[in-house]
């Protein structure tokens, strides 16, 4: 149990609801949740076996490392990994049956000399260039590394098994890159046909075309921040927009509790200046623990809001390496220990990722993904009654590897509860941070 003053606590039946939710949306595919960056910061290995649960088929994960851990903790089914650079354990990979992505002619390379040395034969999936300029193969440079692919497959090296590739503005469904690199996407994979890959996937969509693009949705589609209940497209609609529920809560425990005076200046450089008698509330978390420094609150710039005794308050003066410092207002009688909520699902009225997201100048993504290693993760099911009070320890290392209540339902989940209400258990204290 951790003694930690703050926790991310994590609905496991809002991922299983949000996954659900994504192949309603892609009925004729199938769905690859993406559980890179230790899941977006909800857990690795309980996340992504919420969203197998959830009818997920496939697992994605940026790293190598990421794939292994998710074998180490036996989980099952088709993982794949995509970014590689020289050195990369393609050897273990292929042991551990992890599908490789391959784009550039030097990874094809590596992985066909993996292949030889360890007797096991490759799932391979040529990524693409299709016009993000990012990770991939140019289309001037798939012929020759689709020949080379073939020709180890003749010989029992590799399998082709996949197409794919990832688009620029998949954000804005109208942007016309999106038809652009649709069509170069659809070049490639003919190429691939005709000259005899058997595909078992092409896969084009993220989050975003996922919700919004139908016509990129081909075998696979591939989100990975609508699985954990954030929109990838908050411009065009919310996460219940979407049949979305987020499946982190933000919380901590309010430290300090004090009054001030008027013309009291809060935090370094006293950015804020108390206008009136007031009460300040300390909160024992900040940017060690992912909280953005941006989030902070001045004259003309009010802090990130935070819900405290079911009010919204905001950060008053600037975020500080361990701590905030909250305006609690004239007369506040919250107390040392009381449960704050950072950010949360919203459905109590309280402040969500993407509320902090748009205060800190920044994405959702990375509000979530960035909490720090020293934030627990508790894994809770709402679906269970009471939350899910028998307790069960999960696998795994770093955030992963803390500890789970309840199982998996298999209906739609209820929006999650306060963590306080929720029967959860505290969990062991985040590791590797990913």
């Amino acid at each position: 149990m951790s003694d930690y003053p703050a926790r991310a606590v994590v609905d496991l039946a809002a991922i299983r609801g949000n996954v659900r939710a994504l192949a309603q949306h892609a009925p004729g595919a199938e769905v690859m949740a993406v559980v890179k960056a230790d899941a977006y910061g909800h857990g690795l290995v309980p996340s992504a076996r919420a969203a197998l649960a959830g009818g997920a088929t496939w697992l994605g994960a940026a790293q190598a490392a990421e794939a292994l851990e998710l074998r180490a903790a036996g989980v099952t089914g088709r993982v794949l990994t995509w970014l590689h650079a020289p050195g990369a354990p393609f050897g273990a990979l292929l042991e551990a049956d992890v599908d490789v992505s391959v784009a550039g002619a030097w990874a094809l390379d590596a992985v066909v000399d993996a292949a030889r040395r360890t007797g096991r034969t490759a799932r391979v999936h040529l990524k693409v260039d299709t016009g993000l300029g990012r990770n991939g193969l140019t289309p001037a440079d798939l012929p020759d590394v689709l020949d080379a692919a073939l020709r180890a497959q003749a010989e029992g090296a590799v399998e082709v098994v996949g197409i794919w590739s990832h688009l620029a503005f998949a954000d804005e469904p109208t942007h016309p890159t999106v038809l652009a690199q649709a069509e170069v996407f659809a070049d490639a994979v003919r190429l691939a046909e005709t000259r005899g890959a058997h595909l078992e996937v092409r896969h084009l969509a993220n989050s975003a075309a996922t919700l919004t693009s139908p016509a990129v949705h081909y075998d696979l589609v591939r989100p990975g921040i609508a699985v954990y209940g954030l929109s990838p497209v908050p411009q065009l609609g919310g996460p219940a927009d979407y049949g979305l529920v987020p499946a982190m809560t933000f919380e901590a425990d309010l430290a300090t509790v004090k009054t001030v005076g008027a013309g009291q200046g809060v935090s370094y450089a006293h950015a804020y200046t108390t206008s009136t008698r007031t009460v300040l509330g300390v909160v024992p978390v900040g940017y060690a623990d992912g909280i953005p420094r941006h989030a902070s609150g001045g004259p003309d710039h009010p802090g990130a809001p935070v819900l405290v005794g079911g009010r919204r308050v905001t950060v008053a003066g600037r975020v500080c390496m361990d701590q905030v410092v909250l305006d609690l207002g004239p007369g506040a009688v919250d107390q040392p220990g009381d449960r704050v909520v950072l950010f949360g699902t919203g459905a109590d009225g309280g402040p969500t990722a993407e509320d902090w997201a748009r205060c800190a100048g920044t994405i959702s993504y990375e509000i979530v993904t960035r909490l720090g290693a020293r934030v627990p993760r508790v894994h809770i099911d709402s679906e269970q009654p009471g939350g899910g009070a028998a307790a069960m320890a999960t696998a795994g290392s770093g955030a992963a590897g803390g500890r789970s209540v309840g199982g998996a339902a298999d209906d739609a989940p209820a929006p999650p509860p306060p963590a306080a209400a929720a029967g959860a258990v505290t969990a062991e204290r985040a590791g590797a941070g990913r």
